[in-house]
C-alpha cells in the first residue's frame, strides 16, 4: 500500500486503466481533481464549454476505440446539462465512465448551493451509479466502474466524488480492472431449436442491431444471412457499428419502427432471426404489432433483458452475438438439406439482382439531376460520397437526411460510420471530435442537421482550441424537419378522417442559422455552399487543410 490523497488515487487509477483523455467541463466542485491533473501530463484534459459537449466527446471516443472513455463534469446543475448525452450513451450501449464532483460531506445538512443527489439523477440511465464516501474506496470504485462499463451489455456508469474525499489521505493499492473475457457461448439446446426453425424457413428475415457490431460479429452475421438467403434489416436508431455491409445484395434497409409499414415489410416472414437488437421499441404508438402471430421469432442477444421483453419468442438465445452466430452457422451447415440450400441460394440471387438494379437506377438519377438551388438532399449526399476519401469516418446526425446519406455511401466497413443513438439531439458535433481523437490518421466528417448542430455548437470552440480537424457538413434546411415529418404522421396516420393541414408551429427557422459565420466566430473555418458542383471541392479543401472546418450546405427541406 502507498499513502496518498484521494485525488492522487483517482489520477493514478485512471492512468492504470489506460485513460488518455479526460473529457470535461470544469466546475468549482471539481477543483481538487483539476489541481492534481497538472502532475499527470499523460492524462490530457480536453476542455468543453458545456457538459453535454464533454459527454458527447466521450461517447464518440468510446465507440471508436471500443474501450471506456472518461468524462468529468460539474455538480447537480452541470450534471443536468450532461444527462441528455448520458441518455444516448445508455440507450445505445456506450462504455463510458462519467464522474462529477459533489459538495463536501461536512456541508450536506446545510443544503449547499448546487448540491443534489447525483446518484438519483443518473441511476436510471446508467448500469451502476454510486457516490464514493471515503477516499479509501476510490480505487475499488474506479476499478468496478471500468469493469461494469465493459461487461456486456456495455454501457455507462456514474461516480460522484465529494470534495473532502479528494483531499483525504489514505493508504491504498492502485490496481486496475482485469482484462475481460466476455465471449459467452450459447446453450447447444437453444441453437438446435433455432436451427430447426431456420433450416426449414421459406421466407426468413434477419433483423440486427448494434450489439452485433460491438461483439465483432459482422463476418459471422454475413455467413448466416447467406446460408439462409434472408433479407437483412437494421433496426431503428442503429447501423452505427456496421454490423452488416450496406452494399451487400441481401441488405434490405432500416426498419421504421414508428410506422405500420414495418408490419407490412415483415408480414411474409415465416421466421425472424433478431440478433443484438431490441425487438421492437418505437417512439410513436403503432396500433398493431410488427410481427404476426404466425411468424416465429428467434432472438439472440447478450442483453438478456431484451429477450422476450415485448414479443413472444419461440427461441431465446442469451450469448455473445459473435460466438452465437458462429455456432448457429456451423449447425446450419450440418442441418440444412440440399433443397433448403438451393432455395436459400435462389432467394439470395433474387435479392442481389433487385438490389443491383436499384443501385443502377439510383446512380443514373443522381448523374442526371439538375443543379437546382437549394439542392435536393439526395444530391448533397451524392456529392459528399463522391468526394470522400476511402478511409473517411462519418459521424451522422442528419436525422431526416440519413436515408439519403446511407444510400449514397453504403458504408460497409466497421469503424467507418457512427450515428446518433438514443435520439437526444446534439451528439455529432462533439461525438465527431471524440471519434477523431480515436482515429488521428483518418479524416472524420460529421454530417449534421442545422437544428441538431445548435444543441452542442460549443464543440466548435473545442475543435479550434485543440486543433481537432473534423469537417462538419451541415444539412441546412432551415427547419426542424423531423418535427414536420412526425406532424404529418400524426395528422395523416394517427388521427382518423383528419383533413387538417399543419402550420408547423415552432418548426421553421424564420431566421436561418448562420453556421458558417458561427464557426468563424469560434475560430473554425466556415463556408456556405449553395451550388451542388461546389460541394465536392469544398469538402476536399476542408479535409486537406488539416484543420476543423464547417461547410454550411443549403438544401431543399420540402416534405
Amino acid at each position: 500500500m502507498a499513502r496518498m490523497t484521494g485525488k492522487e488515487a483517482l489520477a493514478r487509477m485512471l492512468a492504470a486503466e489506460g485513460v488518455e483523455y479526460i473529457f470535461g467541463n470544469p466546475g468549482t466542485s471539481e477543483t481538487p481533481f483539476l489541481d492534481v491533473l497538472q502532475d499527470y501530463p499523460n492524462l490530457q484534459y480536453i476542455q468543453a464549454l458545456q457538459e453535454g459537449t464533454a459527454v458527447g466527446m466521450a461517447d464518440g471516443y468510446a465507440r471508436a476505440t471500443g474501450k471506456p472513455a472518461f468524462a468529468n463534469i460539474h455538480i447537480a446543475g452541470g450534471l443536468a446539462n450532461g444527462i441528455s448525452a448520458l441518455y444516448n450513451a445508455y440507450r445505445g450501449g456506450t462504455p463510458l465512465v462519467l464522474t462529477a464532483g459533489n459538495s463536501d460531506t461536512r456541508m450536506l445538512l446545510s443544503d449547499p448551493v448546487l448540491s443534489g443527489d447525483l446518484v438519483e439523477m443518473t441511476q436510471q440511465f446508467t448500469k451502476w451509479s454510486a457516490e464514493i464516501p471515503q477516499a479509501e474506496n476510490i480505487p475499488m470504485a474506479v476499478r468496478r466502474a471500468f469493469k461494469e462499463a465493459m461487461t456486456p451489455p456495455v454501457g455507462p456508469v456514474f461516480l460522484s466524488f465529494p470534495w473532502d474525499t479528494m483531499d483525504e489521505e489514505v493508504d491504498v493499492d492502485i490496481t486496475p480492472s482485469s482484462p475481460g473475457y466476455y465471449r459467452m457461448g450459447p446453450d447447444p439446446a437453444a441453437i438446435s431449436s433455432a436451427v430447426e426453425l431456420l433450416a426449414r424457413a421459406e421466407n426468413p428475415v434477419v433483423v440486427i442491431g448494434d450489439r452485433v457490431g460491438q461483439s465483432g460479429g459482422g463476418a459471422e452475421l454475413v455467413r448466416v444471412a447467406e446460408q439462409l438467403g434472408a433479407k437483412v434489416y437494421a433496426s431503428s436508431y442503429t447501423y452505427s457499428e456496421i454490423s452488416f455491409p450496406l452494399n451487400h445484395g441481401q441488405y434490405a434497409g432500416m426498419l421504421n419502427l414508428n410506422s405500420s409499414a414495418t408490419r407490412r415489410q415483415l408480414a411474409e416472414a415465416d421466421v425472424v432471426l433478431a440478433v443484438g437488437t431490441n425487438v421492437f421499441s418505437s417512439f410513436l404508438y403503432v396500433s398493431e404489432p410488427f410481427l404476426s402471430p404466425a411468424t416465429k421469432l428467434v432472438h439472440m442477444d447478450n442483453d438478456l433483458k431484451e429477450i422476450e421483453k415485448i414479443y413472444p419468442t419461440n427461441v431465446g438465445i442469451p450469448c455473445d452475438p459473435k460466438a452465437g452466430l458462429a455456432e448457429l452457422a456451423d449447425a446450419l451447415d450440418q442441418e440444412m438439406t440440399a433443397s433448403a440450400r438451393e432455395a436459400a441460394a435462389t432467394r439470395a440471387a433474387t435479392l442481389g439482382e433487385a438490389r443491383r438494379q436499384a443501385r443502377e437506377e439510383y446512380l443514373g438519377r443522381m448523374q442526371s439531376m439538375p443543379d437546382t438551388r437549394p439542392m435536393p438532399v439526395d444530391r448533397m449526399m451524392y456529392e459528399l460520397a463522391q468526394a470522400l476519401p476511402d478511409n473517411a469516418v462519418i459521424a451522422d446526425e442528419a436525422i431526416t437526411s440519413r436515408g439519403a446519406l446511407l444510400q449514397a455511401l453504403e458504408p460497409s466497413v466497421p469503424g467507418s460510420y457512427y450515428a446518433i443513438r438514443g435520439g437526444a439531439l446534439g451528439w455529432a458535433m462533439p461525438g465527431a471530435l471524440g471519434i477523431k481523437l480515436a482515429n488521428p490518421d483518418r479524416p472524420v466528417v460529421a454530417v449534421v442537421g442545422d437544428g441538431a448542430s445548435m444543441y452542442t455548437v460549443q464543440a466548435l470552440w473545442t475543435a479550434a482550441r485543440y486543433n481537432i480537424p473534423v469537417t462538419y457538413a451541415i444539412c441546412n434546411n432551415r427547419a426542424y424537419r423531423i418535427l414536420k415529418v412526425n406532424m404529418d404522421v400524426y395528422l395523416r396516420g394517427m388521427l382518423e378522417d383528419n383533413q387538417r393541414d399543419s402550420e408547423y408551429v415552432g418548426m421553421d427557422f424564420a431566421t436561418p442559422l448562420p453556421l458558417a459565420e458561427v464557426a468563424e466566430a469560434m475560430g473554425v473555418s466556415g463556408r456556405n455552399v449553395e451550388d451542388p458542383s461546389d460541394l465536392g471541392p469544398a469538402l476536399e479543401q476542408a479535409i486537406d487543410s488539416g484543420k476543423p472546418s464547417v461547410i454550411n450546405v443549403s438544401i431543399d427541406g420540402a416534405l
